[in-house]
């Protein structure tokens, strides 16, 4: 099944007209914290359950449900999770975050901090440069952390998952002072 979408215009739209539409943001908590569709909630990705989701509705099942991240990759991931776990009521909106900011949508703004995309680059990026200095000074054999990590990125392109991207996401700088529990109960 195919996974539908929304653009942050459309969203503006049905925001406009009066209708209250239930919208997840499946980025890390301090993405969220960083900047947010106002009237989105905070649900990580790595923490996703669709089924306590659905269930815990504040809007009928039948009222879709949407989702975004920063740019749209995650937000298809959270989508994914959804269908496979039976609900079909879900709609990703185009291009994220990113999107909805430019098209206009208000958004709450708080401490800037560093993308989750931009750490996974700067860990891959680092790792194949420790692999070929090592394996270039000390032992040929660290040659194999450069294809390790090549090997992880054509995997995560093939399969738009992100091991290093889920593992990030949960390290202590990207979590927030405050609970995570109060991010997902707006």
């Amino acid at each position: 099944m195919a996974i539908s979408t929304i653009t942050p215009r459309q969203l503006a739209e049905l925001c406009n007209a009066g209708k209250k539409p239930e919208l997840i943001d499946v980025r890390t908590p301090v993405e969220f914290q960083e900047v947010h569709v106002d009237i989105a909630r905070n649900v990580p990705l790595d923490r996703l359950n669709p089924a306590a989701i659905v269930q815990a509705r504040s809007s009928s099942n039948d009222e879709p449900l949407y989702v975004l991240c920063r740019s749209g990759s995650r937000g298809q991931q959270a989508c994914e999770k959804f269908l496979k776990a039976g609900y079909s009521n879900v709609i990703n909106v185009e291009g994220g975050t990113l999107a909805c900011i430019e098209a206009g949508l208000p958004v709450v703004r708080g401490k800037k901090i560093m993308s989750l995309e931009r750490q996974v680059r700067i860990a891959a990026g680092s790792l194949v440069l420790l692999g070929a200095v090592l394996g270039w000074f000390v032992d040929p054999a660290f040659i194999g952390l450069t294809a390790l990590v090549g090997a992880g990125l054509a995997f995560s392109g093939v399969t738009n998952s992100c091991a290093m991207g889920m593992l990030l996401a949960r390290m202590p700088w990207n979590s927030c002072a405050t609970d995570v529990k109060s991010a997902t109960t707006r």
